[in-house]
C-alpha cells in the first residue's frame, strides 16, 4: 500500500485518497491506454529470456577437432566448477567456450581471477540468462490483504 500511493501520485491517477483510505478502498481513474501499455510491457518482458551482461571466454578453437576440443574443455570445466554454466558457441569457423552469466564486468572479473591459473580467458559482452528474481521480493504482505 505504501508503495502504491507514490506510484499512483506520479502517474496522476490517484483519486480522493483520504476518504477512500479510511474506508479501505481506493478508486483509480485513468486512461485505459495506460493499463494496456503496462500489460503489453509485462507480456513483452515475459518473452525475453536474456539480458545484456558478461561472460568469460576461456577458449576458441578452429580447424580439425575444434568441436571435440570445445566439448572436452566444457566437460573439464563443468567438473571443476559445477555451479557455473558453460556455453559453446559456433561462430564460423570457431567454436568458442564461454562461462558464467554475470550482470556486471566486476562480477566477471572476480570470477576470471578465480579461474585464471587453470583457464586463461578474458571478459566478453554477451546476452546472459539471469537468475529469476526471488518471488517473495514481489509478493504482497499478508497483513495488507483486501479480505478483511
Amino acid at each position: 500500500m505504501k508503495h502504491l500511493i507514490p506510484t499512483l501520485l506520479s502517474l496522476g491517477l490517484l483519486a480522493t485518497l483520504p476518504a477512500a483510505a479510511q474506508q479501505g478502498r481506493i478508486s483509480v481513474v485513468g486512461d485505459v491506454a495506460v493499463g494496456q501499455m503496462v500489460e503489453r510491457h509485462i507480456e513483452l518482458n515475459r518473452k525475453v529470456k536474456t539480458i545484456p551482461g558478461f561472460r568469460v571466454q576461456i577458449a576458441s578453437f578452429s580447424g580439425a577437432n575444434s568441436k571435440n576440443n570445445a566439448f572436452s574443455l566444457r566437460e573439464r570445466f563443468e567438473q571443476d566448477y559445477p555451479q557455473t554454466p558453460v556455453y559453446i558457441v559456433f561462430d564460423e569457423p570457431n567454436f568458442k567456450v564461454k562461462v558464467g552469466d554475470f550482470r556486471t564486468r566486476l562480477e566477471a572479473y572476480a570470477f576470471l581471477q578465480l579461474v585464471k591459473e587453470t583457464y586463461k580467458g578474458y571478459i566478453v559482452k554477451d546476452n546472459i540468462y539471469p537468475e529469476p528474481p526471488e518471488q517473495e521480493e514481489y509478493a504482497p504482505d499478508n497483513e495488507t490483504s483486501g479480505d478483511e
